[in-house]
């Protein structure tokens, strides 16, 4: 399909052009009944203003985008680090696109302001996807698995990794093993989950769904969560899955304030082998994933998506576990 314009909008509304080009840009001469009539029509469509303007017209930006709604924590300096340099090593520059709000998002997506785009955030809808699609935008997504033929993804193999986590401490005797969860419908969080669960079965263990601790892949939540967690039932479990590292540290913290030892009280698992790991104790088991190859893949791949080398497919990366003092034989 060809890009959606402002003459595609005004037939929408059923107005005319210049009415349309009023109300998106303001003019008060507009009705207020016409306006609304006009940006819900300008929604239905996603349509976007080219914000480079006429003059950039079959050219390329060489800029690639970045969106997500946060970039704090280690993990992402790391991806974002990776993306830029090798991003250099093409060629291109990166803009980094940070926001909650999806309009926001989609008009720099579909703005033109940029050759393609790297997304992090489930955000998208499958609506928005058909409009990237249509405006023939190349994108590739982490953190979900998605494919076709101008859109790709770098994924962990997150089921695997989970499981491998899981089975370690099965491995070492526990039976009573907890879940420290990221959010619902995260790829990563859903994956490991699996991993979990399939793990835990193996085992012939009962999954107990009172085990299960909101962490939200932070920090200071999962110290709150962990907390309220062992004040409630402390002997209910004998390890813990933490859905990051992030969230396993603030998990040994809460054990710690609570005058727990690490192991020898609690094992506990983390994911992604974070920088922060080198400085923490007691040195934590975790399963590593390439964040790094993850960023340069998803640059790799978009990069050879704008070229038209290749069609969009979903990439998996697995990790490894490494064990460390953080988690202990069940005596």
């Amino acid at each position: 399909m060809n890009k959606i314009t402002i003459r595609d909008v005004a037939k929408e509304a059923g107005v005319s052009i210049a009415t349309v080009s009023k109300a998106l840009n303001g003019v008060d001469v507009v009705k207020p009944k016409t306006k609304e009539k006009v940006l819900l029509a300008a929604d239905r469509l996603h349509y976007v203003p080219n914000l480079m303007g006429k003059q950039l017209k079959g050219k390329t930006t060489l800029m690639l985008g970045f969106y997500t709604n946060s970039i704090t924590g280690p993990y992402f300096s790391t991806l974002v680090d990776a993306i830029a340099k090798e991003s250099e090593a093409y060629g291109y520059g990166v803009n980094v696109f940070i926001s909650t709000d999806k309009k926001v998002v989609l008009n720099s997506i579909l703005g033109n302001i940029v050759d393609g785009v790297i997304g992090f955030e489930d955000m998208i809808t499958a609506s928005d996807l058909e409009a990237i699609k249509r405006e023939k935008i190349r994108a590739v997504f982490i953190d979900r698995n998605i494919s076709s033929e101008s859109i790709g993804s770098v994924v962990f193999d997150s089921a695997e990794a989970g499981y491998q986590a899981t089975k370690h401490l099965t491995q070492l005797g526990h039976r009573n093993i907890a879940y420290i969860a990221g959010f619902n419908d995260v790829y990563d969080n859903e994956e490991r989950f699996k991993g979990y669960l399939r793990a835990l079965q193996e085992a012939k263990i009962s999954f107990d769904a009172k085990l299960i601790i909101r962490g939200y892949f932070e920090e200071e939540a999962s110290f709150k969560a962990t907390v309220e967690f062992l004040k409630s039932n402390p002997k209910s479990a004998t390890a813990f899955v933490a859905g990051n590292d992030l969230s396993a540290i603030g998990a040994i913290k809460a054990m710690r304030t609570l005058n727990y030892d690490v192991p020898k009280d609690y094992s506990v698992v983390g994911f992604d082998d974070i920088d922060l790991l080198e400085y923490f104790t007691p040195p934590l088991t975790t399963v590593q994933n390439p964040i790094v190859l993850q960023g340069k893949t998803a640059v790799h791949h978009l990069i050879s998506l704008i070229n038209g080398e290749s069609v969009g497919q979903s990439i998996e990366l697995k990790g490894n576990l490494i064990v460390r003092q953080s988690t202990h034989k069940l005596e």
